[in-house]
């Protein structure tokens, strides 16, 4: 499928995955629509997208936490274009690594709101936008957290999970209008997930990819845009990306020096 010309709505543009697919889709030709809550940030994201060949990229606070800014964030976009061809569900993270006992609300409330409500109230906003019977795309960002638990991550692996099961839902409800669904699950991939995980403590986020190749955001960004891509009759439902040195969750191989 051509992209040139296409409205791509990136959420959690300001960093990682989707800083990177915001250079991936420009390369293609694309309008970017960004958002994020670090604006600064996007600001700059935005000249590098253009720099990279975008159409047109523009940028607007946006924190998926908060309905008035998911709402507010809708209304800018409508403002510049009458449509979305595809929208990518980025923003989220991961906070913290404690078990259940000791848990902090905090931490649970940010994961939660970010993964799975933001996920759910970007989509309710921009559902509008999206034409029907054109190859649109609503790709949602998950993780491989979603398909196996680990310790110390049962909030982040639950809404994970519950990431799936909105895509796989929205696939159902969307099924005969033509705008196709999917999730996206990588593995071990450094960016700032892990300093972010572990609250700018960069010893300990170093150490999560001590001895092994991780993923980079380029490798995801690359992913979405060919899944984004494929013939409008061709919906790519889920893909689990990990890198060769991860086998499985808890199954990963390091080198020694």
């Amino acid at each position: 499928m051509e992209l040139r010309n296409n409205w791509v709505v990136i959420t959690g543009a300001s960093s990682g995955f989707g800083a990177a697919a915001a250079k991936a889709f420009a390369a293609r030709g694309c309008h970017l629509l960004l958002g994020a809550r670090r604006v600064d940030r996007l600001e700059e994201v935005a000249a590098e997208a253009i720099g990279a060949g975008a159409a047109s990229a523009r940028f607007h606070a946006l924190d998926v936490a908060s309905t008035p800014s998911v709402e507010a964030f809708a209304a800018w976009a409508r403002g510049v274009s009458s449509t979305v061809d595809v929208l990518i569900n980025n923003a989220g993270g991961a906070h913290g690594l404690d078990p259940v006992a000791t848990g902090k609300d905090a931490d649970w409330e940010a994961m939660v709101q970010s993964n799975f409500l933001g996920l759910l109230r970007v989509t309710r906003a921009l559902l509008p936008l999206i034409p029907r019977e054109a190859g649109a795309y609503i790709l949602n960002l998950g993780s491989v957290a979603g398909h196996t638990a680990y310790e110390g991550a049962a909030v982040y692996c639950g809404v994970k999970a519950a990431e799936r099961s909105i895509t796989q839902s929205l696939r159902l409800e969307l099924v005969g209008t033509g705008i196709r669904v999917g999730s996206l699950d990588p593995g071990l991939a450094e960016t700032e997930f892990a300093l972010v995980r572990f609250k700018g403590d960069t010893a300990r986020a170093s150490n999560v990819y001590a001895g092994m190749t991780p993923l980079t955001a380029e490798d995801i960004a690359d992913t979405m845009v060919w899944m984004v891509s494929r013939p409008v009759h061709v919906c790519i439902d889920e893909i689990i990306i990990k890198p060769t040195d991860q086998a499985a969750i808890h199954k990963v191989h390091r080198r020694t020096a």
